[in-house]
């Protein structure tokens, strides 16, 4: 990830208003995003209509339209992997709801994080993934925020200690906890 500090002062200074930090920003992040969406397709099969660098143009113009004092870079990464979660997931209930059920086109992810680093393991259905970090948010949000800084952003612990304020220790627990969580819930078991 682009560890640029000045993408801090371009974000404050765009979301003050200014045309052209958003300029110089955007060629510093758009890389980043395309990365965080590669990666969430990588096991995708390629029968469908959203891409990658489209899931990036549509999180990026909805960042743009938004009114966020940004924290830091790791912040705005944070909220641009919410985004893409998002739209992932609009992506995956509107072809569900055209398919009425039927034998839907599934956006899956690459579940490294998730599987614990199983690299045999199965491809995710986004939906149910969706489906059990909302139950898993019901009773903590924050191993949800966790799950998504790391797996959706792709944020090391430091940055990821940068947005929450917590130790590394304590991340590491929460998202050890949380993935094993998604998996039991995953499996049906």
């Amino acid at each position: 990830m682009n560890n640029d500090p000045n993408i801090t002062v371009l974000l404050n200074e765009w979301a003050d208003g200014s045309r052209p930090a958003l300029e110089a920003l955007s060629p510093l992040v758009y890389e980043n995003l395309h990365k965080f969406a590669y990666r969430a397709f990588a096991k995708e099969s390629s029968n469908h209509t959203l891409q990658p660098t489209a899931l990036v143009n549509e999180a990026f113009i909805k960042l743009v339209d938004s009114d966020v004092p940004w924290q830091s870079r790791a912040h705005f990464y944070a909220l641009a992997a919410r985004m893409m979660r998002r739209l992932l997931i609009n992506y995956a209930n509107d072809r569900n709801a055209l398919k009425r059920g039927g034998d839907c086109t599934r956006v899956v992810l690459d579940e490294q994080q998730v599987s614990g680093g199983n690299p045999g393991a199965q491809p995710t259905d986004i939906l149910a993934l969706n489906e059990g970090l909302e139950e898993l948010g019901q009773t903590d949000p924050r191993k949800v925020e966790l799950i998504e800084l790391q797996y959706f952003a792709g944020l090391s612990f430091k940055e990821m200690e940068e947005v929450t304020g917590l130790s590394s220790s304590t991340l590491d627990r929460e998202l050890r906890f949380a993935r094993a969580w998604l998996r039991k819930y995953l499996s049906g078991t």
